[in-house]
């Protein structure tokens, strides 16, 4: 067995060598690197070092699955045995972008602004599958829910359910935050912007439709409706990159002895104004379309649209546009209380678990294959799907087109059946805690195509492969 320096060398060599290295950084369970010539690696060679669960390239960047710990010390030992220096992941990043095109560039922007919130994100979502365990009907009693038997949990349940909304109702909080930090502007400003959007003195964005009448202000003869944008993520990615800009625009030009009393309160209020005037009343629209044109999409095709999303969110996690239809799923949940996208998703983490641990079982002689396709079939059906689909299934082929079609399969049925989550939560098998309690039968049942489908394809195809193989 190679130390921990020896495999480090190993894959320097691997990727091209130290000079075709720009930058290097790691993640939780993944070296990333940010390569000049992506012709330079030899995969082969590179998938032959014990360590390595697998490799793929996405958004600019060539990734190395190691695995949680492991990772750490590598990378570690990289930097010191072959003098490549230690870069922070936004450099990593910045140095991958040069090789995007226009419309990489716009879905690594949506990922860089979505995936920092996305711990909240997750956590609100298990929490609000716990509040609709002890609240829904018919899970433990007939017609009745728990804490409506047990009254005295009902308290409890209402705090959880404060907790877990949170992160929903002051969403555009999280997201100015998010954005106008990735758009070079202060997080804090972001922030006073976002929750600016969802004051309390603005008509409650879930209540404009049923509102009798909208207040406004009078703006010197312009009427300007006071609404509030909860739940809604155009508005206030618009008015982050407005804020950022204005921001920046000023520090260049404002003597710093003068820019904390003046840069900030100039880019608030006239991103304030903006937002109020046009940002917000326009994107809020261009939101609705999306919204509608979506749910008019599955509500008229439901089949089509689950095994168009189904079978294809794999493959888009591939090229990364996975990330865009987080937005979408926010927005969904925002406008109609539940996004039935999401769902999908997790139908298609346990699929490549099932493949991978299909896989687990036809690597006889095989003890690495054997570890790994265990190991990383766990993995996908608790929510974490890299290290089966780049680790196994996609460096064999057929068991990652097999989890393809268990997943549109799956999501066919589920999407007849009107499955909806309220939030988004963890992936994989955990992931029933996320759905609304009257559709867990319907979900159920895909998880079980999930499970069954891909498991069997994988095996099926195998024999196939070998019968080819003796012709």
């Amino acid at each position: 067995m190679a130390t921990n320096k020896e495999s480090a060398e190993k894959i320097v060599e691997a990727i091209g060598g130290k000079d075709n290295i720009a930058a290097a950084t790691h993640c939780v369970t993944r070296l990333r690197f940010a390569l000049k010539d992506e012709g330079k690696v030899n995969k082969e060679k590179l998938e032959n070092i014990d360590i390595v669960k697998g490799s793929f390239s996405t958004n600019g960047q060539f990734q190395v699955v190691i695995g949680q710990g492991l990772v750490d010390k590598v990378y570690k030992e990289m930097t010191e045995a072959t003098g490549v220096g230690e870069s922070s992941k936004e450099e990593t990043k910045n140095a991958a972008a040069e090789n995007l095109n226009p419309l990489q560039r716009g879905i690594k922007t949506l990922a860089d602004i979505f995936i920092p919130i996305l711990p909240a994100i997750v956590t609100a979502g298990l929490l609000m599958g716990i509040n609709n365990i002890m609240t829904a009907p018919d899970i433990f009693f007939d017609d009745k829910s728990f804490v409506e038997v047990y009254t005295n949990w009902a308290d409890l349940a209402g705090i959880i359910n404060l907790i877990a909304n949170t992160a929903f109702v002051f969403l555009p909080g999280l997201i100015g935050w998010s954005a106008v930090n990735r758009f070079g502007g202060s997080p804090l400003l972001g922030i006073v912007l976002g929750l600016m959007l969802v004051h309390p003195d603005l008509l409650n964005a879930w209540g404009y439709g049923s509102a009798e009448e909208v207040p406004k202000w009078n703006l010197f003869g312009l009427e300007i409706e006071k609404v509030g944008y909860q739940g809604q993520v155009l508005p206030v990615l618009f008015a982050s990159y407005v804020l950022a800009k204005i921001e920046v625009f000023l520090r260049k030009r404002i003597p710093d002895a003068f820019q904390l009393l003046t840069v900030a309160p100039i880019a608030l209020l006239i991103t304030g104004f903006l937002s109020f005037i046009a940002i917000g009343p326009i994107t809020f629209t261009i939101g609705s379309w999306i919204t509608n044109g979506v749910v008019g999409i599955f509500e008229a095709v439901p089949a089509l649209g689950g095994l168009i999303y189904g079978g294809l969110y794999a493959p888009l996690v591939i090229t990364g546009m996975h990330h865009t239809f987080l937005a979408v799923d926010l927005q969904l949940i925002g406008s109609i209380g539940g996004t039935f996208l999401w769902p999908m998703v997790a139908l298609s983490n346990i699929a490549q678990g099932s493949a991978a641990f299909a896989m687990m079982l036809l690597s006889k002689g095989n003890e690495k294959l054997k570890g790994l396709a265990l190991t990383s079939s766990v993995s996908a059906w608790l929510g974490v799907t890299e290290p089966a689909m780049f680790g196994v299934n996609l460096r064999f082929k057929y068991p990652f087109f097999a989890a393809i079609i268990g997943s549109a399969i799956a999501g066919i049925f589920i999407t007849i059946n009107g499955v909806k989550a309220p939030s988004i939560g963890v992936g994989g098998l955990p992931a029933f805690f996320s759905i609304f309690a009257e559709n867990w039968g319907a979900f159920f049942i895909g998880m079980g195509i999930a499970l069954v489908v891909p498991f069997v394809l994988t095996l099926a195809f195998s024999k196939f492969k070998k019968a080819e193989q003796k012709d």
